[in-house]
């Protein structure tokens, strides 16, 4: 039996000449794109954000590739970049051997970066059009919600606040009746409303009480009102005034607002303070994101397609989304900027089924005379236009919605199946909507409707998928709005050039797989010709012998 040969791992072996880090890292590594990638880029405006005097800096073309790429592999710790630099060889690569600390990376993330990646990201992403991975005609919209690093436990409800609100104001009142001894009381009607006191009109009067002289029992009363009742009013005041049109935020990360989370770790249907995460996607690539504090995503829809506008300069030429984004004022503005709308409304596969299209009694399959402004029920009788009302949105939109009303529907033998209500039926309807939900209807269910509808799913929804599950960006790192749009635009950026790489490597793996289908096919058929020939020459040895047999023969 031959003895076991092994390969020598002396780890203080000297060598001649050191090895070069470029031979280390392979010619197909997304290192080499990253490096590629952010050399092209202009970074005037990140460079101008550092100031000059003291020692040399880093150069943050490097830090940016070496951020890019921690991101593209999952590494978002500051203190983890620092560890990869020092013992991953792309790493090193990357940043040329240097080696800055996690102090400094942090500090390029927040300081100098911050302002300046969504225009890194707008670059990468007109890259990718020039390559043509992209077009930008279409955008394929859906949302998310992404938990904050808030505690989750430090929250602050409106509600909560206005109900507590009322009692420090109902005792700063009984107190300013005695000290004042009712003055300002007595100069209100009886029937007229008290309004509430706010803390700049609490500290102006409390002001005016302190210059004249008072009895012991007022000067505590005043002290009280001082010292207890307007702190906690101001208290009350700054929640309010950071909470604006939401209805709850965090203590910890104000910009954060409490939402129910798919992706619940406790199991018990708690909310949590987080961000609604809108994105567009085209070729599973990112092209826009935006951030929102309304949990709904129907009012998040214009806002996020003029932050597209602003970012390119133009609208998509198409808008695919769920049903969560129909509705009339999204439609009106989606028709004013010529975008297609591929996008559902509520009960729109609903509408497609046998059961509600064969439904007569339904007020959306009752015939309507356009020319006179009529609806006709199942039994013949006219309904006819008896009102107009308007219903405003929370975003301040104002739709038109008209009334009908039947003439007579006493003894109607239908009436049963109608409807249920007493008096005479009657249905609202928005004639916009109806007009909007007709155009929409027949997109979706044309041919390219139909493939729109096919490719959302496979969107925004595997994206969401890898970035919560493949790169375990579940949960933000930082503390408000600004830092975590900004965090979130270099993890989108890392993203795209992730998926690049991965393209780029199938591309030219099919390549090869075609070049070695060649090669195959030239040596098959190189071996079929030798073997035909070959076959041709046995064949006309044969015929020779054959035929001289038959001389020798005759």
């Amino acid at each position: 039996m031959s003895r076991a040969v092994f390969k020598s791992n002396e780890q203080g072996q000297v060598v001649l000449f050191p090895a070069s880090l470029d031979e280390k890292v392979p010619q197909d590594s997304p290192a080499r794109l990253v490096n590629q990638i952010v050399d092209n880029p202009d970074i005037a405006e990140i460079i101008d954000t550092y100031k000059g005097g003291g020692t040399s800096a880093y150069h943050p073309r490097m830090m940016l590739k070496v951020v890019l790429y921690s991101y593209l592999n999952n590494i978002y710790s500051s203190r983890k970049i620092e560890q990869a630099l020092a013992d991953r060889i792309s790493f090193m690569w990357l940043s040329g051997g240097q080696q800055p600390d996690h102090n400094t990376i942090n500090r390029f993330r927040s300081s100098h970066l911050k302002e300046h990646i969504h225009r890194i990201f707008t670059q990468v992403v007109l890259m990718l059009v020039d390559m043509g991975y992209l077009t930008l005609d279409v955008i394929y919209v859906d949302g998310t919600k992404i938990e904050s690093r808030a505690n989750r436990y430090t929250f602050v409800w409106k509600k909560t606040v206005e109900k507590n609100k009322a009692k420090p104001e109902e005792k700063i009142r009984k107190i300013l009746e005695q000290v004042e001894e009712g003055i300002a009381q007595d100069n209100q009607m009886e029937d007229q409303p008290t309004l509430p006191i706010n803390s700049e009109e609490l500290r102006r009067r409390i002001e005016a009480l302190n210059r004249e002289n008072r009895t012991k029992a007022e000067q505590k009363a005043i002290k009280t009102l001082e010292e207890k009742h307007l702190p906690k009013l101001e208290e009350y005041e700054n929640h309010l005034s950071i909470l604006g049109e939401r209805n709850s935020y965090s203590k910890s990360d104000p910009d954060a607002t409490f939402m129910r989370m798919k992706e619940d770790h406790m199991k018990n249907g708690q909310l949590k303070p987080a961000y609604n995460v809108q994105i567009g996607t085209e070729n599973q690539f990112f092209t826009h994101c935006d951030f929102f504090s309304n949990r709904s995503d129907t009012l998040t829809f214009i806002p996020f397609m003029e932050g597209f506008c602003s970012r390119y300069g133009f609208y998509p030429n198409k808008g695919v989304a769920d049903s969560g984004y129909g509705s009339e004022e999204n439609y009106e503005f989606m028709e004013e900027n010529r975008i297609e709308p591929f996008v559902k409304y509520n009960y729109f596969h609903k509408e497609e089924k046998k059961a509600f299209k064969n439904n007569a009694f339904l007020a959306q399959n009752l015939y309507y005379n356009e020319k006179e402004d009529y609806f006709v029920c199942p039994m013949g009788q006219h309904m006819k236009k008896v009102g107009v009302t308007t219903r405003k949105t929370e975003s301040g939109y104002v739709s038109k919605i008209s009334i009908y009303e039947a003439e007579n529907c006493n003894g109607c033998p239908l009436r049963c199946l109608c409807y249920k209500a007493k008096g005479n039926r009657r249905i609202e309807v928005n004639h916009n909507l109806n007009r909007h939900k007709q155009k929409v209807r027949e997109l979706l269910t044309s041919p390219e409707g139909l493939f729109h509808r096919s490719q959302r799913p496979i969107e925004p929804e595997s994206v969401f998928g890898q970035t919560k599950y493949d790169k375990a960006y579940n949960r933000f790192r930082h503390f408000g709005q600004e830092k975590v749009e900004a965090d979130f635009a270099l993890f989108a950026t890392a993203f795209n050039i992730g998926k690049l790489w991965r393209k780029m490597s199938k591309r030219k793996g099919k390549e090869q797989e075609n070049q070695q289908i060649d090669i195959k096919l030239l040596i098959n058929t190189f071996i079929f010709i030798v073997m035909f020939r070959s076959f041709q020459k046995i064949k006309n040895r044969i015929t020779s012998n054959q035929n001289l047999a038959l001389d020798l023969a005759a």
